[in-house]
């Protein structure tokens, strides 16, 4: 997880592939790791440019 400054701040999911996701849903803290499981959404368009959104259903916290 990080957190992006960008256009008011939003939550971003970092795959250890480098991928880069939106979170439309997140109050984890940057840092974490953490397994997410939703969809991701097709179509539209967001203001942050950031890579895809995925439409959160849940996130749990791994440990360290």
């Amino acid at each position: 997880m990080r957190k992006n400054d960008l256009e008011g701040g939003f939550h971003e999911l970092v795959t250890d592939k480098g991928d880069v996701y939106r979170l439309s849903k997140c109050s984890v803290k940057a840092g974490a790791r953490v397994k997410v499981e939703g969809n991701v959404e097709s179509g539209g368009f967001g203001i942050h440019m950031s890579g895809p959104s995925i439409a959160v259903k849940s996130i749990e916290v791994l440990g360290s």
